[in-house]
Formats: structure tokens, sequence, C-alpha cells
């Protein structure tokens, strides 16, 4: 006799998983096996006092601090029990990481100075427009000249390492 468990992910809310943790269906799927794997007792949730051994087992080695702090966090109602969605929650901390600002601005420095070769301080709207072109090879001419318009809003041809942020704003589909 197998104590193996059939695996079912009926009653999931994906999209609202997703929604709220960025995180996608097969890792929502991945998840749902590791937490009724943890889920010995098959309550539904899993005790906030197994939680640190429950992520070290998952491969994730959060400080006490961080632990406590994601904690305090996740299980708003204080109840030490973490349901499903929760586990999602705290999980997507570790698997879905957005860069701090600081190693985002740096990043950004550092391309915009590979591709501003003359070290002007500014690039040209051209080569803008090669660089979004090789990122995304669907765009049109069209499509092109309104993300330079839109860029260079003066209409001076250049872009200094500010604007040249914004633009990534504007890339990744964000606001400021």
């Amino acid at each position: 006799m197998s104590s193996q468990k059939t695996e079912t992910f009926e009653g999931i809310d994906f999209e609202g998983i997703t929604e709220m943790t960025s995180l996608e269906t097969d890792e929502i799927k991945v998840l749902k096996i590791c937490f009724n794997m943890f889920d010995v007792k098959n309550v539904a949730f899993l005790s906030s006092n197994d939680l640190d051994d429950i992520l070290r087992g998952m491969g994730f080695r959060p400080s006490k601090e961080e632990l406590k702090d994601i904690l305090e966090e996740i299980d708003e109602d204080g109840s030490g029990e973490i349901e499903f969605v929760e586990f999602c929650q705290l999980c997507a901390k570790f698997l879905v990481e957005e860069p701090d600002e600081d190693t985002m601005k740096a990043e950004l420095k550092e391309a915009f100075r590979i591709y501003d070769k003359n070290a002007n301080g500014y690039i040209t709207t051209d080569q803008l427009r090669e660089i979004i072109s090789e990122l995304d090879q669907r765009l049109t001419t069209e499509d092109l000249d309104g993300i330079i318009e839109e860029i260079d809003e003066d209409g001076s041809g250049t872009m200094d390492f500010d604007e040249f942020c914004d633009c990534t704003v504007v890339m990744r589909g964000g606001t400021e």
C-alpha cells in the first residue's frame, strides 16, 4: 500500500495567486506538491513553527529576522497556520526576486555607459532605436517612432541618463 497522495489542483485560484504573487501556473503547481508533502497531517495548513525547516528543505535560506518579518506579513491573522495561498505568497518572496533600486540603477548606468561610446553624457535617439529594435524585433517602424517620440519629449534627438532610466520604465510597460 502506497502512502503517495494523488495530486489534485482542484479549487486553486491560479489566476488570483498569479495576480497576487507573479508566480506562473507551473510554479504554483510545484508549490502545491511541496505544500502537500509538508502537510503530513493533511490539515490544509502548515505550522508557522515548521516554516524555517520547510523553507530550508526547499533550498531557501532566510535569516531569523527575514523569517520573522515575512511571517508577520504572511500570517496576517496571527493564527500560526499557513494556508496554501499564504504559502505561495511566502515562496514568491524567494522565487520572484525584484532587483533593488540601487542594483537596477547600477545596471542601467553600465548599459548607458556601453552605448555612450564617446562619453558625451548622452546617447542619440538613433542609437536608442537600434537598442529597442534589438530587444523586440516585432516592433514596426511606427511603433519605434512612437516610443522615441514619447521618450524624447524635447525633440533634441539625444537622451541623457535620466531620460534613459525613464525609457526603461516605458519599455517595461510601467509608468512614472
